[in-house]
């Protein structure tokens, strides 16, 4: 029954490729059409001119060029699919050494029959670090180590992405001074810097708290029937970390060592983000410096580190590729000159709507656009323009257009393909497919929470 089951489930490749065909047709079917831009004189961020939509010659995208966009897509997407190489294959590095699985063993030791409260507390730190200082991808590095740690504590890869990649999202998602989201959409809206911050914190508490609470449900049924994990049966190579043996492994002078590198390089990559305005360029060269600072504290020599990391580089094959095959999806809908056409089209359909209703159809529209601009800074510099004075002329407080475009922009980070939700799954070793079994049902919950709490600010005015 469950092999049925399992053959019915298409693979990730087929879902993301079906994709790509669905947005070619949409070139013969939606016209062409492209908003004028210029740059913001402040930030220094190419927005849209509000008004200035208009039609183009159409350009669709034909049989052929569905397969070349695949290729299209892996080399637009190049950056991400080699950082995820080169970030994988040194903590596979750093992995291999045994560090980590000391310092897991360790901590099993000390958290022995209680390890379920380190779900909330990670989750509700990195919560905070999403919603204070912006941070997500700088959470990459913690990824496979919390992995690991769910593993050997009887849970599975799913939970210990959560406890990084979830809380994270969640926290950026709702946060209450994201100064790339929040921030940016309020200089767009003309608005007082991190206004309205109490009923931010308001909705960051609550969404965080279910995530929480959604993530220990899912972990205490796995650990009672490990079958009833999304990954069960599926290898998850040197992430998975056996409980038994942990517990037994001693920490070492030599993994203190190694432990302590990996915590200083983690601190620099997350100060060079939020002071240097590093990305991935930078990240992975703190990561590559990691892999080898590990292996050479660990004794070996140079052959056998670059053996070890292209170990690391073959594991992460598959989860490379899913990144730019779903960068291919944008490629076509760039080629054909419709994203800008989906935009205008759902932007102006919330004018034939009273205000609460269109406030409602705000959070909806937002959401999908982060489909066609996965970039919350990106997002906020083509839609705030045209969703601030659209607020205004639906008797809609520009406050609570920022809480539509943020909520839109935030949630569904971890939902579509298109963001940086492969890049997160290859590193966590989860195919994207069980992903979405575990947070669809979460995200559609989540879903009527979020229009209560527009609802809401639009009931009381807030501003």
């Amino acid at each position: 029954m469950s092999q049925k089951r399992k053959s019915r489930i298409p693979h990730t490749f087929v879902l993301l490729f079906s994709l790509i065909v669905l947005a070619a047709i949409g070139t013969y079917v939606l016209p062409a059409g492209q908003f004028d831009r210029m740059t913001d004189p402040v930030t220094h961020k190419t927005i849209v001119v509000p008004g200035t939509y208009h039609q183009v010659d159409p350009s669709p995208v034909g049989f052929f060029d569905v397969f070349i966009s695949v290729q299209k897509g892996m080399i637009d997407a190049s950056a991400v699919v080699f950082f995820v190489f080169i970030v994988y294959a040194s903590f596979y590095t750093v992995l291999k050494t045994g560090a980590l699985h000391s310092f897991i063993g360790f901590l099993l030791r000390v958290l022995e029959g209680k390890e379920i409260i380190i779900i909330p507390v990670f989750m509700y730190l990195f919560a905070l670090g999403g919603s204070v200082f912006g941070m997500f991808e700088e959470t990459f590095g913690f990824i496979p180590l919390f992995v690991g740690l769910a593993i050997a504590m009887g849970y599975d890869a799913i939970v210990g992405m959560c406890m990084v990649s979830l809380g994270v999202a969640m926290g950026f998602a709702a946060a209450f001074m994201n100064p790339f989201t929040v921030g940016l959409a309020q200089k767009f809206a003309e608005l007082p810097l991190f206004s309205g911050m109490g009923y931010r914190l308001i909705c960051w508490f609550v969404i965080v708290t279910m995530s929480i609470l959604w993530t220990m449900r899912y972990a205490r049924k796995v650990k009672k029937d490990p079958t009833q994990s999304l990954v069960y049966g599926l290898d998850m190579g040197e992430l998975a970390l056996d409980h038994n043996e942990l517990i037994n492994k001693h920490f070492h002078p030599r993994d203190k060592a190694i432990l302590a590198m990996v915590v200083f390089m983690v601190g620099l990559l997350i100060w060079g983000v939020i002071k240097k305005g590093w990305y991935f360029n930078e990240l992975a060269g703190i990561f590559l410096i990691m892999g080898i600072l590990a292996g050479t504290l660990a004794g070996w020599g140079p052959n056998k580190i670059a053996v070890t990391f292209l170990e690391g580089a073959r594991e992460i094959v598959f989860g490379a590729l899913v990144i730019g095959l779903s960068r291919g999806i944008l490629i076509v809908m760039r080629e054909g000159n419709i994203i800008d056409t989906v935009i205008y089209g759902l932007s102006q359909s919330l004018s034939a709507f009273p205000s609460w209703v269109a406030a409602e159809g705000m959070l909806f529209v937002q959401t999908l656009i982060n489909f066609f601009i996965p970039s919350g800074s990106g997002q906020a510099a083509t839609t705030m323009p045209i969703m601030a004075p659209l607020a205004d002329l639906l008797n809609i407080k520009r406050q609570v257009a920022v809480l539509a475009f943020q909520f839109g922009d935030g949630f569904s980070n971890v939902l579509w393909p298109t963001t940086l939700l492969p890049v997160i799954c290859s590193i966590a070793k989860v195919p994207i497919d069980r992903w979405w079994r575990f947070f669809v049902p979460f995200f559609l919950l989540l879903l009527p929470v979020q229009m209560i709490f527009i609802a809401i600010a639009v009931a009381i005015g807030w501003q």
